[in-house]
């Protein structure tokens, strides 16, 4: 449970956590005056010795001084409860090596965080957390301790305003005293969980903008390279094991009808090796949908040219490619290509399509066109979804155009660059 759910509840007084609230922040005062000592007398000593140049490494410490000071926030957080264990961020360093480690820190933003943490702390937040103590706690409990300073000095001046030096005004007193202690242990609640909500959105691990953007496009780059390796262990696998199988097969299979005299055998084989043809030319058209050799061994321009000589429509071809291109990005091209002149030869009644495009401007362009009857929808399940998803992991755009009565334009756009001329897969 929370601070702020016991403050809300009726038992908090009767709980713990006023005394977690007085022990975190009288710790955080104390903590904030040996930090306040620590990082001015740092900066002090530093500075002086700089001109000899021997006050540059202290200088570099009082720098990072935020790491062991949020560090010890952290521990305190957790200790009296205020919050849960918070992870500073920090990174592990490449290598190892305290000047690896020092420069890792330094371009952190986790670092200077803590540092503008401990600024504030040694500045602010301990005289703060004093001030609430002494107010919330110090006075109340003098004012309860006024019948035993009566009794003992013979008077007692209440909160250093007025004298007090009878038996019912001390009593009076310190039943005010006692309101404002409970008053004061609902103030110390709010000002701890406060503070600690400040060192949780301080020093608790952040990640920026940018890192968040970078993590996730390296992450979708390595999805997207295992997709391509797995697909083509996949055609490697049929093309060297379920393919050679079946190639044996029909040869057994024609030898067995050379063997065999006319009859019902026969025909029973001529039928068996008919299918096992048949299932032959089914696989290697699932190879070659699977991953295209002709796309590893020669590359987008040619991948889409036999793509175009296989389609049912006649396809006019103006692709031109100089450089090859990275394989997800030729192996996406090619797949977008193929569902395009399938969806082409499928729905749209077209008796023409066209395909065309090249590399510009650090981009792939290509354009599918075609002379059909128009009205293509993702939503009526064309694929398009399927392809639209494919390009944007690799962050490229795919629109479409094909109003009631065609034509209808696909155009697809992927930021990429050539491969380097010592890829061997060039």
């Amino acid at each position: 449970m929370s601070v702020w759910r016991a403050l809300a509840g009726r038992g908090y007084l009767r709980s713990a956590w006023p005394w977690r609230a007085v022990a975190y922040l009288a710790g955080g005062a104390l903590f904030g005056a040996v930090v306040l000592v620590v990082v001015l007398g740092g900066l002090v000593v530093g500075g002086a010795l700089a001109v000899v140049l021997l006050g540059l490494p202290l200088l570099v410490l009082t720098a990072l001084a935020g790491i062991p000071v949020a560090a010890v926030e952290r521990w305190r957080l957790r200790v009296t409860g205020m919050g849960p264990a918070l992870d500073g961020g920090h990174r592990v360093p490449d290598a190892p090596g305290l000047w690896v480690w020092l420069v890792t820190r330094v371009r952190e933003a986790a670092t200077w965080r803590e540092l503008a943490y401990a600024v504030l702390l040694g500045l602010v937040l301990w005289p703060l957390d004093a001030l609430v103590l002494v107010c919330a706690l110090g006075i109340p409990l003098s004012m309860v301790a006024a019948p035993v300073f009566l009794a003992l000095d013979g008077e007692v001046k209440a909160v250093k305003l007025w004298t007090v030096d009878t038996w019912p005004g001390a009593l009076g007193v310190a039943a005010l005293g006692l309101v404002l202690l409970a008053t004061g242990a609902y103030a110390l609640g709010v000002v701890a969980g406060a503070r600690a909500e400040l060192v949780r959105a301080v020093l608790g691990a952040k990640e920026d903008d940018g890192e968040r953007v970078l993590h996730l496009v390296r992450s979708r780059a390595r999805l997207v390279d295992a997709f391509e390796a797995e697909r083509r262990r996949i055609e490697r696998d049929l093309h060297d094991g379920a393919q050679q199988r079946l190639v044996a097969l029909t040869m057994s299979l024609g030898l067995a009808r050379l063997d065999v005299p006319p009859g019902p055998l026969a025909d029973h084989l001529a039928k068996a090796h008919t299918e096992a043809g048949q299932a032959l030319a089914d696989l290697r058209e699932l190879i070659h949908g699977i991953h295209p050799k002709v796309l590893t061994d020669y590359g987008l321009e040619a991948a889409v040219a036999d793509a175009a000589d296989r389609s049912p429509v006649p396809v006019d071809l103006d692709l031109h490619l100089p450089e090859r291109l990275p394989q997800p990005v030729e192996s996406a091209a090619y797949f977008v290509v193929g569902e395009a002149l399938a969806n082409v030869a499928r729905h749209s009644g077209a008796n023409r399509a066209a395909v065309s495009g090249g590399y510009g401007d650090g981009r792939l362009t290509l354009h599918i066109r075609d002379d059909g009857r128009g009205g293509a929808d993702s939503a009526r399940g064309t694929g398009l979804t399927g392809l639209a998803d494919r390009v944007s992991v690799l962050d490229g755009t795919l629109s479409l155009s094909s109003p009631p009565g065609g034509p209808t334009l696909l155009r697809v756009e992927i930021p990429c660059r050539p491969r380097p001329s010592t890829d061997p897969c060039a």
